[in-house]
């Protein structure tokens, strides 16, 4: 009996410490990403595979995931789109410093936040829905449906969309400006 209380105790402490601990992570993330930082082609190159390849595997999970969720394929379409408009409106709108060897850039704090806070929102949403459908089973409905997942999907559409045309960009202007350097 005292090893199933200390499990117990563990799992509360655990997620007790991750509760206290998400502010001060929210903090942290939302100052590293309105950082200025050099823009170095590799990275970008680097960013736009990686982020590509997410964005490809969502779209691919939304599909499958369209035959238990009605219009998850839809949405998380629709946030895709939507965030590439965000990334362009952040590429537009974020500082950039040319000096004689690099090339600097200030992320849009505005833009920055809002990502971050849908990304939180719909956490926590998502785990007040899923809490509170459980009982959707009971009337017949599926709790998969219910519980949110087309909305889940579209908000990291929306986050891996915006990365995606931000990424993008940075690489364009890094590749200019290796070339004027050049010459």
């Amino acid at each position: 009996m005292p090893l199933i209380a200390a499990v117990a105790l563990a799992v509360v402490a655990g997620i007790a410490l991750v509760a206290l601990m998400l502010p001060l992570s929210l903090v942290l993330r939302y100052r590293a990403g309105t950082a200025r930082r050099q823009a170095r082609g590799w990275v970008a190159a680097i960013n736009v595979t990686a982020v590509a390849l997410s964005a490809a595997l969502l779209v691919i999970a939304a599909a499958v995931t369209n035959a238990w969720v009605p219009r998850a394929f839809v949405y998380t379409l629709a946030g895709l789109a939507l965030g590439c408009l965000l990334g362009v409106l952040g590429l537009w709108s974020s500082g950039w410093e040319v000096t004689p060897r690099s090339l600097h850039y200030t992320p849009n704090r505005w833009l920055v936040l809002a990502i971050m806070l849908v990304v939180t929102s719909r956490l926590v949403y998502g785990f007040w829905r899923a809490w509170h459908t459980w009982r959707a089973a009971l009337d017949g409905t599926s709790w998969l449906a219910s519980s949110g997942v087309a909305g889940s999907l579209a908000a990291g559409a929306v986050v891996l969309g915006y990365y995606l045309a931000y990424w993008t960009g940075v690489r364009r202007r890094v590749k200019r400006h290796t070339r004027t350097w050049e010459l």
